[in-house]
């Protein structure tokens, strides 16, 4: 038997509760994991509070993030003892995910974990930082390098922005961060951003095309704020874009990308292939360090029955800094 955070849902309404399950009760997959440490993630909270219908089928064991080590497998690329981290493919969701005890995954969705982290440093990482580092990978990927200018990086002092401006600038790379947090700017420097920009800036609705800034642009923000991202990004730069804080439209012209060149770059955290997900998880092990960590935040280590009212206050916001969730205790 192990516990698991359990959400069960039926006429009367949702019911989230810590139970204790068989190993029979696991699904389908070829590894199966003793996981150690898991996240809270924004996704997390909304199943958890059911406030969006992230969750596909019940019961569900949520959690999108989990490190751990493998304790059966059926797969050639996986052995028992192989300490390994998962992030998105619809784990969570669809399929029984991190706030758990146990876990039984698809060897290909499976990462080997970094010797440069433990499994409570992989998920102070977790997919905040996962997904920075394929940011800053697509960029590199696309031949923006430090000597071709500035690098904005939106929704600065969110994970994926903090991240962003910690692994740009160990890259080499002049960041500037776009924040509405004023209080926050020595924060954003200690992350190694050489200025600071009002959000408030990009939030409008702006000309088609502006003033060339920007060699790439880290966007975590959408709607208005990537459109004028992209009208401000140089001659042949690239824009990476990946989540829409403020909202999902993107109320643009095709003018920056058939004027410049600029290349407007999709990042997918969920359903991102092995390949990338190596390359973004090297990334983290090279220039990722305990240091950095403490500056984004720290952690705050919950057990897995104090994450269930924590899910409601980080979607309020009343949360700083990485959830990590001890699920042995």
């Amino acid at each position: 038997m192990f516990s698991a955070v359990v959400i069960n849902k039926d006429d009367s309404g949702q019911t989230v509760e810590v139970a204790q399950l068989d190993e029979s009760q696991l699904p389908e997959g070829d590894v199966t994991i003793d996981v150690e440490y898991s996240t809270l993630n924004y996704k997390d909270g909304l199943a958890i509070t059911g406030s969006s219908p992230v969750v596909r089928k019940f019961p569900m064991v949520p959690g999108i993030d989990l490190a751990g080590v493998v304790s059966e497998s059926n797969s050639a690329e996986f052995k028992v003892g192989d300490r390994v981290v998962l992030n998105g493919w619809g784990v969570g969701e669809g399929h029984w995910g991190g706030l758990s005890q146990k876990a039984r995954l698809k060897a290909d969705w499976l990462v080997g974990l970094p010797a440069a982290f433990s499994a409570r440093q992989a998920m102070a990482i977790g997919t905040a930082g996962y997904t920075a580092a394929l940011c800053v990978n697509a960029l590199v990927n696309k031949g923006v390098t430090p000597d071709q200018g500035e690098i904005l990086v939106t929704g600065a002092t969110g994970g994926v922005g903090s991240f962003a401006v910690a692994l740009l600038t160990k890259a080499g790379y002049t960041v500037v961060a776009a924040t509405g947090k004023a209080s926050e700017e020595d924060y954003l420097k200690s992350l190694g951003a050489s200025a600071i920009i009002d959000r408030n800036e990009l939030t409008e609705k702006g000309k088609p095309l502006q003033r060339e800034r920007w060699a790439g642009v880290v966007d975590s923000v959408g709607s208005f704020t990537l459109a004028n991202a992209c009208a401000q990004t140089k001659y042949g730069g690239a824009v990476a874009a990946c989540g829409l804080a403020q909202g999902p439209d993107f109320n643009t012209t095709v003018m920056p990308f058939i004027l410049r060149g600029v290349a407007l770059l999709g990042i997918d955290s969920v359903m991102a292939p092995k390949g990338p997900r190596m390359a973004a998880w090297e990334r983290l092990g090279r220039d990722m360090d305990q240091a950095t960590l403490d500056l984004i935040g720290g952690s705050t280590e919950l057990t897995l029955a104090e994450a269930i009212p924590v899910a409601a206050d980080l979607l309020a916001g009343k949360v700083r800094g990485r959830v990590v969730v001890d699920v042995n205790k």
